[in-house]
């Protein structure tokens, strides 16, 4: 079977990324799987890509390229919806080279990983092919404005595969007949390189996975009983924006300090909020114990020698980077927003959730793991293991097991769809209770 996933650009970075590669290459075990970018930017991917996938690019934005002369290029796109917060980087351009390969496919299953990209695939995608779309937030975590341009698209795919957070909120909020609603685990995919210490020689509690314990701070145990005083530390990533909320994280680190004083902070990121978190860290008189340590790895690598990673953010973006710091058997601190970090929390432990907006308790909740190493060892352990277990492997199955009932149901769907858009636009007609 022919498998192809539309991606966004598979020559950027981030863990979104990296997972749809994961699930791609566990795919690929089993099928011909190909990657297909909308966009370009560089001569080569920086996230390593299995060999055994083929990757076609549709629109080259490198410098000098024909594409970049092409006089649809500086026109702005009409099918890609604009209410979609990628759509600055989309042209009319990109939408007719993506009308041309999905109508042209000769793919069995076609994968779809942002909304823009779905509305593509929901409108221009064989029908012959199986149309599956992968949605992270909420349905309610969505503008209005986006949520009407999704609505008439998305009932035209096959499959919607959310995590198990979002996916009641899209069976209740947005009608779909004949679409099946899957609840799935994010793809956690393997670490780059193996836990352990950073090149910069800092110190880790979190160990490699054929350490005596995952995650534990033996090796903190043991600088502990030589006198090492080398600081712990909380490390964050995402980009420095105010849905982030790394002022909170701030300010919930100082309470930390204030009782211990050899923890530090480091933040890596870049974005808007940059110069007001550091007017923040001087004024609280943190300048020697918080660092704005820059960009974010490509790899989550700056989680390698973290004690505890945090996140106070209200948005789900910080989600992937949770992910990789409980890769590397690091205990999380966050709140419940980001979908994918909460469920594995749940499912398997791992980390404590607190709520959004509540610096009190974010900062207890770490002055909690702070304060007792024991837990940081055995969450960090259950970190690990949850992280494991939403490996590419286990969520390539469950996509697999999808496959076989999206086909074998394709035609009772088919009449749900037909019946279900009929009692909606009858509910939908002017002087019937829309609840009828």
């Amino acid at each position: 079977m022919k498998i192809t996933l539309l991606l966004h650009n598979a020559y950027a970075v981030g863990a979104p990324l990296r997972a749809a590669l994961a699930l791609a290459a566990a795919l690929a075990d089993r099928h011909d799987v190909e990657l297909v970018s909308m966009l370009r930017h560089r001569e080569v991917p920086r996230c390593a890509v299995d060999p055994r996938l083929r990757l076609v690019p549709l629109v080259d934005t490198r410098v000098g390229s024909d594409d970049m002369a092409h006089p649809l290029f500086g026109e702005p796109a009409l099918d890609f919806p604009t209410a979609d917060r990628r759509h600055h980087q989309y042209s009319r351009l990109v939408d007719l080279r993506a009308a041309e390969f999905l109508r042209g496919t000769d793919a069995d299953v076609l994968i779809g990983t942002r909304p823009g990209i779905n509305v593509y695939l929901a409108r221009f995608g064989p029908r012959r092919a199986l149309r599956i779309a992968q949605e992270a937030p909420r349905h309610d975590a969505y503008e209005d404005l986006l949520r009407a341009e999704l609505v008439g698209s998305y009932r035209a795919l096959d499959a919607l595969v959310t995590t198990v957070d979002a996916a009641a909120h899209w069976r209740t909020r947005l009608p779909l007949p004949g679409v099946r609603v899957l609840a799935a685990p994010a793809v956690v995919p393997p670490p780059a390189a193996p836990p352990g210490p950073p090149a910069t020689g800092a110190r880790t509690e979190a160990t490699a996975a054929s350490a005596p314990a995952p995650g534990a701070d033996a090796d903190a145990a043991d600088a502990d009983d030589a006198g090492d005083t080398a600081p712990r530390t909380i490390v964050a990533a995402g980009r420095l924006a105010p849905d982030e909320r790394f002022d909170l994280l701030v300010e919930a680190f100082s309470a930390v300090c204030a009782k211990h004083p050899d923890w530090r902070l480091r933040i890596h990121g870049e974005g808007p909020e940059r110069a007001r978190l550091r007017s923040l860290i001087d004024g609280l008189g943190l300048a020697d114990r918080a660092a704005l340590a820059g960009p974010r790895s490509p790899d989550g690598t700056e989680f390698a020698g973290a004690s505890i990673a945090a996140s106070a953010s209200d948005a789900e973006a910080s989600g992937p980077a949770l992910v990789e710091a409980m890769l590397r058997g690091v205990p999380v601190v966050g709140t419940g927003r980001p979908a994918g970090p909460t469920e594995l929390l749940q499912g398997g432990g791992g980390g404590v959730l607190v709520p959004c907006d509540d610096g009190r308790a974010l900062a207890g909740a770490l002055l909690d793991l702070v304060e007792d190493p024991e837990r940081r060892r055995a969450l960090g352990a259950a970190a690990l293991e949850s992280a494991r277990r939403h490996g590419p492997g286990p969520v390539a199955e469950r996509y697999q097991v999808l496959f076989e009932e999206l086909r074998a149901t394709r035609r009772s769907r088919a009449v749900r769809r037909v019946l279900g858009g009929i009692g909606l636009r009858l509910r939908a007609r002017p002087g019937r209770d829309a609840r009828a």
